[in-house]
């Protein structure tokens, strides 16, 4: 089991994880002197003073104000030692438990000395005050819920429910959240055996006040009558339960976690405690350890986990003032902050942190397959406990022996006699299709210093990691596994630093070692056939072969150089040259894999930051590519690395522009460059156009096909064309220059709603365009503006709405309408955007430097002008308008969004149709488009 860094964490002063305390247990492992936190024999005896001057009513009132205030002293001094020691998260908890004690027990006091005193309580008049829950287990967070239970003998009589009303307003007026319920002894036996979480709620009660005797009824009749049973049931409740939050959570490491109910998070801890409770009756997960079900080294990792864990939930409330239990962007960087997590060696602080945060988190679900893999053994002696599904045991090779259909080493010495078994298990694994037993887990991960240079050398061991790549159709299960257990990072070095790295922006949903596995399990599916329908050329390009060792080691190396000051494509291509020859790739091979690791992003920049209709755009990616061969390699590896940056993050609008990359690219590469000739591929859109409009008038058709300048045909599906065609006479017939004409298609094969405007040409259409689309709220995803040679202009728009979807049809005719009133003038557009052009909270967090880049080269007749900025609402407007004011003539305009980044590319000329050369112009240019993008941003933080 991998074991997380303890450089960037404060030493935890008490390993072990909380107990069920009583009250003078609490008092010991307080944050700071329990005086200070909660003084309540001091609090009771001014209550008893102010109870000989004022009436009961009087009285509840002046008690609170005095509560109060000892309450936000109390949470004020725990509160200031925690920021002083960031990681006593343990100590922190225990505090506000305490404190809560201290609320809880003095309000119980009022209400039955002061407000409803009985002089001689009869047997029904008795109540214990119970506490549960988290509560219960005395292990609270700043805003933690108050979970009580007001045990009574009998029925409820009036008095006792004068006490629990008193109570309960007492508590709401000092703003603790409370959970309660009232119930007699019966009733918990009964509720416990109907509902699990009652069950599991009641499993950690703790007596705070009132009648002992009943409470200690209840715990025995608890113990005997309810928790002796079902042991089975309870934990396959469990355990249901967890598959059913992480489902609901996300069943990867999502960056940002929800540090309670996420995978790898508390509430996955405390499921192990309560299961380890119920089964064994322990009171401190300590307790384990002599019952052999973990060891000291594991229950001392799965206390520094949660320990770390509290750590950053207490802070996330502190942050907020509220119970927050999402780690969202701005709130890790807050966190980050009081922990004490520093920017260095070209990462920010906040991604130290958030690597900390995984790979404690990764520990977490180690420890859970430990510990429920041993109280299966422990548990049953036939048919494992926890075993769904019941199977043949398979046959294994000699040295391994399988326990409830677990891989497990027959004798560990033996097994270490020679270190390439500790890659040899994971193929056998992988061969029997069997998970690996966490004995066998131990073993290996204890060993990791075997795995030396002398090995990594070793020919067979080269062989039998590739095979693990190659030879069993799943090595997403075993590089996983690798991972988790340091195995991977052991035998390539290289990989280490990516393991649990998170890359803090928007765009990727994993962490950089999660986003290769899922790269590769991309592959997997392919080659299975599972995405035949969604991903038609892949799938056609791996059916016809391709250098499947080549693609997978090149997967595995595509993202090892990130986390440095350098471009981690550059320094990830100089570590595939030592890597791939290593893992016994020869020099033709290695030098492929090397070429794709530093190219890997280039064809997604291409599609997606670049023109394709133009034919220098794709001469020069075919000069790049050279062959067909890393043509469909880097196809399929651009495809299962856009898939693998997160669940939606592949849509249609990205493949249709790589499918037109990838086939025009096919094209140059089989049948030369000239291939590409704009008037051979103009001369077909026209012809597809005819015959697109067979009842057009054969003048009108030459008058429209002769009006256009030869990009328009190039850059627009003659879906578009028949729509500008009939958009322009539709124009011409109104014979009114002011007028507009709109038409809004949704357009499928893109994920897009197709927006097309046709209008007289002037100075600064683009741009009011961009500020039309902007106020109704569409995020334009790709732009092709086109003037005839008659004095008109042509627009076409792809916009999706606020969730990435094109939009419902039913909303079409009104965005039509809200688009044409601010075309006209009726709105006005720069007032309009002030209150919409605004950056969510969540997002402020992020740093995106602006980069502005000029290309000639780029295309034959344009500059293309690159504008790589922070996302925002009016954007595009503000940058299309600067350019208009400049004078600057923008043919067309591609947008690319990653996350809280976007990449706007403007195809572009001067007033005199001409590219701007000269480094001045540039700069000129450049400048105003900084002023645009820095009011803009202020005007969005504001």
């Amino acid at each position: 089991m991998t074991q997380p860094p303890a450089a960037s964490q404060a030493p935890d002063s008490d390993p072990s994880l909380t107990a069920l305390p009583d009250q003078p247990k609490l008092q010991q492992g307080l944050i700071c002197d329990a005086q200070t936190i909660f003084d309540r024999t001091a609090i009771e005896a001014q209550i008893a003073v102010l109870a000989q001057d004022v009436d009961n009513s009087t009285l509840r009132g002046e008690c609170v104000t005095l509560l109060q205030a000892a309450n936000k002293a109390g949470r004020a001094a725990i509160a200031e030692h925690f920021a002083k020691a960031p990681f006593a998260a343990r100590a922190l908890t225990q505090s506000y438990s305490y404190l809560t004690d201290g609320l809880v027990m003095t309000a119980f006091h009022i209400a039955t000395t002061y407000l409803h005193p009985v002089a001689t309580p009869t047997s029904g008049e008795r109540i214990a005050l119970i506490a549960v829950g988290g509560y219960g287990r005395g292990e609270m967070a700043p805003f933690s819920d108050v979970d009580l239970m007001f045990l009574t003998p009998y029925k409820i009589t009036a008095w006792a429910e004068s006490v629990i009303e008193s109570m309960l307003y007492i508590l709401w007026d000092l703003r603790l959240k409370v959970g309660h319920s009232s119930r007699t002894i019966k009733d918990c036996i009964r509720l416990g055996a109907e509902d699990f979480t009652i069950r599991t709620a009641m499993l950690e009660q703790r007596f705070l006040i009132g009648d002992h005797a009943l409470a200690l009824e209840l715990e025995e009749r608890l113990r005997s009558d309810l928790f002796s049973r079902d042991a089975q049931e309870f934990v396959e409740a469990k355990l249901a339960e967890r598959d059913a939050r992480h489902l609901k959570q996300g069943e990867r490491y999502m960056v940002e976690p929800n540090v309670k109910e996420g995978k790898g998070g508390l509430r996955d801890l405390q499921s192990l405690y309560w299961i380890a409770k119920y089964l064994y009756q322990v009171q401190d997960v300590a307790e384990l350890v002599p019952l052999g079900l973990f060891t000291p080294e594991e229950f001392d990792t799965f206390a520094k986990a949660a320990n770390y864990l509290w750590a950053v939930r207490s802070h996330l409330h502190l942050v907020t003032g509220r119970p927050t239990e999402q780690l969202n962007f701005d709130l890790q960087v807050e966190v980050a902050s009081r922990m004490g997590y520093k920017d260095r060696a070209g990462r920010r602080g906040v991604e130290l942190f958030m690597q900390d945060y995984f790979r404690y988190a990764t520990t977490v679900g180690d420890l859970t397959r430990i510990l429920l893999t041993k109280l299966e053994a422990s548990q049953q002696k036939g048919a494992p406990l926890l075993e769904r599904i019941f199977r043949r045991r398979p046959k294994v090779k000699p040295g391994y022996k399988v326990i409830h259909n677990r891989l497990d080493v027959a004798d560990p010495d033996d097994f270490l006699q020679d270190k390439l078994n500790l890659l040899r298990i994971f193929e056998e694994a992988l061969r029997t299709g069997m998970l690996i037993h966490p004995d066998a887990m131990r073993l290996v991960t204890a060993n990791l210093d075997l795995i030396d240079d002398e090995m990594r050398a070793n020919k067979e061991a080269r062989r039998i990691f590739l095979d693990l790549l190659l030879k069993h159709g799943n090595p997403e299960r075993a590089l996983r596994r690798m991972n988790e257990l340091g195995v991977l990072s052991a035998f390539i070095p290289e990989f280490g630093p990516i393991v649990a790295m998170m890359q803090f922006n928007m765009y990727h949903s994993y962490t950089v070692d999660e986003h290769t596995i899922q790269v590769i399990s991309n592959l997997t599916a392919i080659e299975k056939g599972e995405l035949e329908d969604e991903l038609p050329l892949s799938s056609e390009v791996i059916r016809k072969g391709l250098n499947r060792k080549v693609l997978l080691v090149a997967m595995l190396l595509h993202d090892i150089g990130k986390g440095r000051e350098q471009d981690h494509s550059i320094l990830g291509a100089q570590i595939a040259r030592r890597v791939a020859p290593r893992l016994g790739l020869n020099k033709a091979d290695s030098e492929t894999v090397e070429w794709l690791v530093r190219n890997h992003l280039l064809m997604s920049d291409m599609a997606q930051k670049r023109d394709i209709a133009d034919p220098r755009t794709v001469r020069g990616f075919a000069k790049a590519v050279q062959s067909v061969k890393r043509l469909d390699l880097l196809l399929v590896l651009t495809v299962c690395d856009i898939r693998g940056v997160g669940p939606d993050t592949w849509n249609n609008w990205k493949a249709a522009l790589l499918r037109a990359l990838y086939n025009q690219t096919r094209e140059a590469l089989d049948n030369g460059m000239e291939a590409l000739n704009r008037e051979h591929r103009g001369a077909a859109a026209k012809k597809a156009l005819r015959a697109a409009l067979p009842d057009w008038p054969k003048a009108d058709l030459k008058r429209e096909t002769s009006r256009h300048y030869d990009p328009y045909w190039q850059g627009l599906h003659v879906t578009a064309h028949v729509d500008f065609a009939e958009m322009l006479r539709d124009l011409e017939a109104l014979n009114d220059p002011g007028e507009v004409v709109i038409r809004l298609y949704p357009d499928d094969d893109r994920d897009a709603t197709r927006a097309c405007f046709v209008m007289a040409d002037h100075p600064g259409i683009f741009a009011r365009v961009s500020g039309a689309l902007a106020l109704v709220g569409a995020n334009v995803v790709d732009a092709r503006s086109y003037t005839t040679k008659d004095g008109y202009v042509t627009d076409a728009f792809w916009i999706q709405d606020a969730e990435g979807h094109p939009f419902e049809a039913s909303r079409l005719p009104r965005l039509t309408q809200m688009i044409l009133k601010t075309l006209k003038g009726e709105v006005i557009t720069r007032e309009a955007l002030v209150s919409r052009d605004k950056i969510k909270k969540r997002e402020k967090a992020f740093k995106v430097p602006t980069h502005i880049t000029f290309d000639n080269e780029g295309s034959e007749i344009y500059t293309i002008i690159e504008v790589d900025t922070r996302d925002r609402t009016g954007l595009l407007y503000d940058l299309a308008r600067t350019l208009a004011d400049a004078n600057v003539y923008i043919a067309n305009a591609v947008i690319a969004t990653y996350g809280e980044q976007v990449v706007d590319t403007f195809y572009v000329k001067d007033m005199f149709g001409l590219k701007y050369h000269t480094l001045s112009k540039q700069n000129a240019l450049e400048r105003k488009l900084r002023e645009a993008i820095s009011e803009g941003a202020k005007r969005a933080r504001s």
